[in-house]
């Protein structure tokens, strides 16, 4: 195997990742350096004869392993009998007698070494009643926080409280404490805690018809400011006022526009790329979200409404937000083929030596991406399946768009169109997912790795 080639954790032979600890201390510890070791000792405190009971090995997830009885008597693990040949897994902690020990068998303890890996990691535990909706008292879906309250429900449970909020109030609630919500978004910290908890309990995990529902239901895609704003009599503003105004209004707020003005109820997005405010309206048919990330963009929603940049209302650049069918390109995103700059310029040399430009090639694979011709599961975009070159993207969006349509470029190209010394390099056998591309110039330069995985997590 070429060096670096690996991209699962290797393990050097010096280091000791485990330990069989004899709870009498007459005997020494067993050291485990390699990831199979067959284990000789002491078996009975009467006899000082070494035998070989078993092999032990380590497992992928690093932190447990297999032990396979290779003795003609039965083990017990954490007091469950292991026949002859027959394996159990073992996790640090686990105790493990060669027989009764009532009949003089000598017993260990199975202890996994800390690695600098799992140093970084913090164990906590959770009640799961702090991790429930208190709206559907079910455990989060697709989880958001209310603020400055910080209480936390289903996207699909407040997207309903809030649009009912609007109907009969001037402002919005907490469903938790009745505080006054100013904003509202999605918590991806949570969520990653959601779906552990779930992971770990799959019994409350909830029906499809309920996600279906929940889903249909789920209005928040980006942070949502919601408007309080109480009507008072007109006074001559002091500067401490302007401080407490958005830093960019919502040029909505102030003038009626496209037949709309904003009121005290009005929910509003923050624009990801300018800052400024646009109020959320769903019925206008423009899309006031990226499909590919659901961050909310304001120059589609400006422009369907008649609206200018001003130095009051600064508005964020056409170019931010437009159909992917509007969209051209220049050159190879940083993104393509992970980043691997050598197979970057592979794909910009065979595309010159084709006859060919970028453009070309991109609005040639995008009509094959709308028939529909291409799979979409490796696709690094949210809502994959829904995206046409119709859709609205961000330009970080689109970037990830082209380096995926770039990649089925080359994994279909004729090897002929490629220069001899670039068709005639092994693929790499994690392909695409190796990781070792990243920081081994020499292995990401000798291997092809826009190609499929063979070995791994990605196969």
């Amino acid at each position: 195997m070429e060096k670096g080639e690996s991209s699962t954790p290797t393990l050097s032979e010096d280091e000791v990742w485990a330990k069989l600890i004899p709870t009498d201390s007459r005997y020494s510890e067993i050291e485990l350096r390699l990831k199979e070791t067959v284990i000789c000792s002491e078996v009975k405190h009467s006899s000082s004869e070494k035998q070989d009971w078993c092999k032990i090995t380590r497992n992928v997830d690093l932190d447990s392993a297999m032990m396979q009885n290779r003795s003609l008597k039965e083990i017990l693990v954490d007091e469950t009998v292991v026949q002859e040949e027959h394996a159990a897994v073992i996790k640090c902690g686990s105790e493990i007698s060669l027989g009764p020990s009532d009949e003089g068998y000598v017993k260990y303890r199975f202890e996994i070494m800390p690695t600098e890996e799992s140093r970084r990691y913090i164990q906590i535990y959770l009640d799961v009643e702090y991790a429930k909706c208190c709206i559907c008292l079910n455990i989060w879906h697709d989880v958001v926080t209310a603020a400055p309250c910080l209480h936390n429900f289903c996207n699909g449970c407040f997207s309903e409280w809030l649009r009912r909020s609007q109907e009969r109030r001037s402002s919005v609630l907490c469903p938790h404490c009745r505080a006054v919500v100013h904003f509202v978004g999605r918590n991806h910290f949570l969520h990653n805690i959601e779906q552990d908890i779930l992971l770990a309990d799959p019994s409350l995990k909830r029906s499809s018809e309920d996600i279906v529902l929940l889903d249909s239901n789920a209005s928040i895609k980006s942070p949502l400011v919601l408007s309080s704003r109480k009507s008072s009599r007109k006074r001559e503003r002091s500067p401490s006022d302007a401080a407490d105004r958005w830093e960019h209004s919502c040029p909505q707020c102030d003038t009626e526009y496209g037949g709309y003005q904003c009121n005290e109820s009005t929910v509003h997005l923050q624009c990801q790329a300018c800052g400024g405010m646009m109020p959320s309206r769903s019925n206008v048919g423009v899309q006031q979200h990226c499909l590919g990330c659901d961050r909310a963009f304001c120059a589609a929603y400006w422009h369907s409404q008649g609206v200018n940049g001003s130095n009051s209302h600064p508005l964020c650049s056409p170019e931010t937000f437009k159909p992917i069918a509007e969209r051209t390109v220049s050159r190879i995103p940083s993104l393509a083929h992970e980043k691997n700059h050598y197979e970057q310029n592979i794909t910009e040399r065979c595309i010159r030596q084709m006859g060919r430009s970028l453009q070309d090639v991109v609005a040639e694979w995008i009509l094959k991406f709308d028939k529909r011709e291409i799979d979409r599961t490796r696709m690094p975009l949210n809502h994959a399946e829904m995206i046409t070159s119709r859709t609205s993207t961000c330009s970080e969006c689109y970037d990830k768009l082209v380096s995926f349509l770039l990649y089925w470029f080359r994994v279909t190209l004729i090897s002929h169109h490629l220069a001899p010394e670039d068709a005639q390099r092994q693929d790499c056998w994690y392909g695409y997912a190796c990781r070792t591309q990243h920081h081994n110039q020499e292995h990401a330069r000798k291997r092809n790795h826009v190609c499929r995985p063979t070995r791994g997590n990605h196969v």
